[in-house]
């Protein structure tokens, strides 16, 4: 009996060992293959402390901002236009003086217009690309084409030359910060950032899906046949975007940024409590209480947008759309004059904070 017992104990040991080295099956392997994926969902943010959000507020330059980033944007630029091109040389190269190792790709494709066949560009600027997870922020740097009208041409000043600059400028600020992503993990954080500035937003003649978001629908869908991060064979670059926080129509007095999507409301909420720390330390500017930027109004109706084709795909999204829309918008009026500095200066304040929340830095 005790032989009989040994030999059942071997054989046991000996089917463990085989069930061990047999590949795991289908199913296990997705959910093994796809657990990151689903780590955005229980992402937290590192709070920062009162003596970090005077560092960021002191760290941010509206001055130089507006003369280094934001006064180049303020050209005629529609796709495939002259304007265009100097834009995005214009983004691409102050992304590149930066110290923070930017991986930048310009994604160029043709698509039907009403005016038939136009080259578009986006721009997609990121950190550590192996990194399986990204926060992206985006904005659109394309300017609606209006016909030239008494030798005025439409500028887009909030829509949406200030959100470029606005990410240009957190790109420069917290340029020391985001260089440290790369000595963590050597050199592999499971978390980085991701700058996209998509081209032809604008609808040409009238607003449809198919002449709209043509650099965002573009974009989205490449992006959902791309498999990521490096060497996987099941997710894509998609299901690598944590959340796509979507700039538009930033720049007018007094905006208000209304709660969108409930699946987003604590990323959202995040930032009405960055806005609360921030006035109550008297660090935003020409800022009443009583005209809070991020207030608690319930959800709204969502607004046509860039985030739309990644929305469908299942992207998280945090749309920060002034709404109602400023009063310049599609005129040509949407100019430097109209623009207001203590709030474009607070906004950056408050996004730059959120970001090096996020990404616990």
């Amino acid at each position: 009996m005790a032989g009989g017992g040994d030999r059942s104990v071997m054989d046991t040991l000996h089917l463990l060992l085989l069930v061990a080295a047999l590949p795991l099956a289908p199913g296990g392997a997705a959910r093994s293959a796809t657990a990151w994926t689903e780590e955005k969902n229980y992402h937290q943010p590192a709070i920062l402390n009162s003596s970090s959000l005077r560092q960021v507020a002191e760290g941010t330059n509206i001055s130089k901002m507006w003369q280094n980033d934001l006064r180049p944007l303020l050209i005629e630029r529609y796709p495939g236009s002259p304007g265009s091109y100097t834009a995005r040389q214009h983004i691409m190269k102050r992304i590149q003086r930066l110290q923070a190792d930017w991986v930048l790709e310009v994604d160029t494709f043709l698509s039907q217009t009403p005016y038939g066949y136009r080259s578009f560009s986006n721009i997609i600027s990121t950190l550590n690309p192996t990194a399986k997870r990204h926060l992206v922020l985006a904005c659109h740097y394309d300017s609606k084409y209006f016909p030239h009208w008494d030798n005025n041409v439409f500028v887009g000043a909030t829509d949406s030359a200030v959100p470029c600059a606005m990410m240009l400028e957190l790109a420069r600020a917290l340029d020391k910060r985001l260089l440290s992503l790369k000595n963590i993990s050597d050199s592999k954080p499971d978390l980085s950032l991701q700058l996209i500035f998509f081209d032809g937003e604008e609808a040409f003649f009238h607003w449809s899906p198919q002449d709209s978001l043509y650099g965002s629908r573009h974009l989205a869908s490449k992006m959902a046949s791309t498999l990521h991060p490096p060497g996987a064979t099941r997710t894509n670059q998609l299901q690598g975007m944590d959340l796509l926080v979507l700039l538009d129509l930033i720049g007018a007095p007094n905006p208000v940024f209304p709660n969108f999507f409930p699946n987003s409301a604590r990323w959202f909420n995040r930032l009405q409590a960055i806005e609360r720390e921030f006035h109550e330390l008297g660090l935003l500017k020409d800022h009443s209480w009583e005209r809070q930027y991020f207030p608690s109004n319930g959800y709204r109706g969502g607004i046509q947008d860039d985030h739309i084709p990644f929305l469908r795909k299942g992207v998280p999204v945090l749309h920060l759309i002034a709404s109602p829309f400023p009063e310049v918008w599609h005129t040509m009026e949407d100019n430097e004059e109209h623009l207001d500095e203590p709030t474009i200066d607070n906004l950056n304040k408050i996004l730059q904070v959120f970001v090096l929340e996020y990404l616990h830095l």
